[in-house]
């Protein structure tokens, strides 16, 4: 889980990693008032990637599925956003504590998945 949320977190993002911030779309040469709020799509596909990403182990080690699977999607796609949203949109917090978080999140689904197993 913690090699899926390095791979998704650092090598997938691609051009999300740009397009998650708001700021990068606002001085785009061709922004329009349009797309003010495409950011928030970019956040939530990588969210969602993310969730996905750290949650196939679970899938494939213990057979977890069915509602936990996508209560433990929601929840992290959920706090994957507004801790990404923080840090890269309202600077309220720095990569050491994103990343922290991130972890502490890959952790606890860990240990609550696995006690239902």
């Amino acid at each position: 889980m913690l090699f899926a949320h390095i791979v998704d977190d650092y090598y997938l993002q691609g051009i999300l990693a740009n397009m998650k911030q708001k700021i990068w779309w606002e001085h785009s040469e061709w922004y329009k008032p349009l797309y003010k709020n495409d950011y928030k799509m970019a956040l939530l596909i990588h969210s969602m990637s993310w969730s996905i990403m750290i949650l196939l182990p679970c899938m494939i080690m213990y057979e977890v599925s069915g509602l936990m699977l996508l209560v433990a999607f929601i929840i992290n796609a959920v706090i994957h956003y507004w801790v990404d949203d923080l840090k890269a949109n309202r600077g309220q917090i720095n990569l050491v504590v994103d990343q922290s978080i991130h972890i502490a999140q890959v952790i606890l689904t860990w240990m609550v998945l696995w006690q239902w197993v």
